[in-house]
């Protein structure tokens, strides 16, 4: 039996503009989490990046960094809705 296999290649194009597509639908999020944590600028930091990356800039160490960030503001936050829209 043959696998069959299908790809999907990604350009970098198509990274900014799913990139700016995800950072679109959390900024619409964010109210929530800052609701819920104000002091907590981890999910913002990962916007902003992942919106640098989408405009241009290269993908590096601060987009992981921030990202990973904001999956650890997630965890601590305190309601479902501040941890899903982190």
């Amino acid at each position: 039996m043959t696998e069959d296999r299908s790809e999907i290649v990604l350009t970098k194009q198509d990274l900014r503009e799913i990139a700016a597509f995800a950072a679109a639908c959390a900024e619409a999020a964010l109210e929530e989490f800052e609701t819920d944590q104000p002091d907590d600028s981890r999910p913002r930091n990962a916007i902003c990046a992942a919106w640098e990356f989408a405009r241009g800039c290269e993908r590096g160490k601060s987009l992981r960094d921030t990202a990973s960030a904001a999956l650890r503001a997630a965890k601590d936050a305190d309601t479902a809705a501040a941890r899903g829209a982190a």
